[in-house]
């Protein structure tokens, strides 16, 4: 039986809540939502936790084949993840290749995901971190397309920005395709998950 982590990347607090530098959380939050699983906030870890199971019926779903797989909300800001993430791993000893990453993607449009293995930072201060504490970049990534900013917008400034309201429905169905994406990763393998969802 292996041990899993599902890291969802995003910014604590009510102020970030809807930006899009949080979708990792909101696909954090609905995985969770499917283990019918409460956050807990474990001492000295800095991160929201949810321990639960995953198997071919799905998260939450107690079975022979489960595997244990945790989710992890970091409660540190984005730039600094990699502190949580890189203790929880070393507490629950999963190794750097059993860790998914769920974040924003500049270089995606919404309505695309890319899923991955291993692979440099591409600017995302998220994940320098989780490299730098990890000590390597082989882990999964789960890119979720954000778009970039049109016009002179900052990319800082876009991705802190609310999710507008006309577009929320969209995130909300990437979302949960994102939390499919994560679930065929883990159950089925990188290359079934790919075939599914990269588009």
């Amino acid at each position: 039986m292996s041990v899993w982590m599902v890291v969802g990347l995003g910014n604590p607090g009510p102020t970030y809540s809807l930006t899009r530098h949080n979708v990792g959380y909101m696909v954090a939050d609905e995985l969770a939502g499917r283990a019918r699983a409460g956050w807990a906030a474990p001492r000295g870890m800095r991160a929201e936790v949810v321990e639960t199971r995953i198997g071919p019926a799905g998260i939450g779903v107690p079975s022979a084949e489960a595997d244990r797989v945790v989710l992890v909300k970091p409660r540190t800001f984005m730039n600094n993840s990699g502190q949580a993430v890189g203790k929880l791993a070393a507490f629950h000893r999963v190794a750097a290749d059993h860790v998914v990453v769920v974040h924003d993607e500049l270089d995606l449009d919404l309505g695309q995901l890319r899923l991955k293995f291993g692979g440099g930072d591409n600017g995302h201060n998220g994940l320098k971190s989780l490299r730098q504490h990890l000590g390597t970049g082989d882990f999964y990534r789960v890119r979720f397309g954000i778009g970039r900013p049109t016009g002179r917008q900052d990319a800082a400034d876009y991705v802190l920005a609310h999710i507008p309201p006309a577009l929320r429905t969209d995130v909300e169905l990437e979302t949960s395709r994102a939390a499919d994406a994560v679930e065929t990763l883990i159950v089925s393998g990188l290359e079934a998950a790919q075939n599914r969802f990269n588009g």
